[in-house]
């Protein structure tokens, strides 16, 4: 009797292991924009279990890192992006996410620290219109940053101050970008970067996630993590982890925002 007690529990347990294995959703790939960045495409994805989003990002092709040019171009204020890119439409409202700009600094910026060849890819949780519309003459800042953030305005030389009207960006404000938060032991650096996790500002509130990375970072063919900080004013899911993953046989890096949770 014991026997087939214990043979039909063992049954009744396979059943319900077996219903669960069936029940289990699949994880999908959801494509969203490619664009062409210097002899490559950059295109971004999604990954969803069901309504969940479990990450988004963008694949970018070594080609595009090697390909872009030592010199730059011609100087436009407000800067030309160099790809401008939607996120999957499935997922823009579960993950605070929209589009995504690359920006190919050939020379850095102002300040000190990131006067140096890299990368600007800019996460942001507002649309293509709403970023196009900034303008940097509302002057607000946040009421609080992240724990170990600046905000600064920084004065530009005064030949490129006379060339783009301006001599001081208030909270490092750039037309159609908005206000640039970084670390503040990188803007008060004597020395380099080579990767950060910038967070953007305007009316006040916070706009965009950036990876900010250098071109000898990117060349080096590792995969690497940037923390992402506890933003204050940050509303809705956003992402809490950030994973850049070297694919040496595709060539390529795959940019992952994961962790998606709401502000508590």
């Amino acid at each position: 009797m014991v026997r087939h007690r214990v043979a039909g529990a063992l049954a009744v347990l396979a059943a319900s292991l077996s219903s669960c294995a069936k029940r289990e959703v699949p994880i999908v790939e959801v494509k969203g924009e490619c664009g062409d960045l210097f002899k490559a495409q950059v295109c971004t994805w999604a990954h969803t279990q069901g309504t969940a989003v479990v990450d988004v990002g963008a694949t970018v092709p070594l080609a595009s890192i090697e390909n872009a040019p030592a010199e730059g171009g011609e100087m436009h204020w407000p800067p030309l992006t160099d790809a401008n890119l939607k996120l999957p439409e499935s997922v823009v409202a579960q993950t605070g996410l929209n589009h995504l700009t690359v920006y190919w600094e050939a020379h850095g910026h102002p300040p000190g620290a990131y006067l140096t060849p890299h990368w600007d890819f800019h996460f942001y949780g507002l649309s293509s219109a709403d970023r196009m519309a900034i303008d940097c003459k509302d002057l607000s800042k946040p009421a609080s940053l992240a724990a170990g953030y600046g905000l600064p305005d920084v004065p530009l030389p005064p030949d490129m101050g006379k060339m783009l009207g301006v001599d001081t960006l208030i909270g490092l404000c750039v037309p159609q970008m908005g206000m640039h938060s970084a670390l503040a032991s990188e803007l008060a650096s004597t020395g380099l970067f080579q990767g950060t996790m910038v967070v953007g500002y305007y009316h006040g509130k916070p706009i965009f996630v950036e990876p900010m990375l250098t071109r000898e970072k990117l060349m080096a063919k590792q995969s690497f993590d940037l923390p992402i900080a506890d933003v204050p004013g940050m509303t809705g899911p956003h992402p809490r982890t950030f994973h850049a993953d070297y694919d040496a046989q595709q060539q390529q890096y795959r940019f992952t925002f994961s962790g998606f949770a709401a502000t508590n």
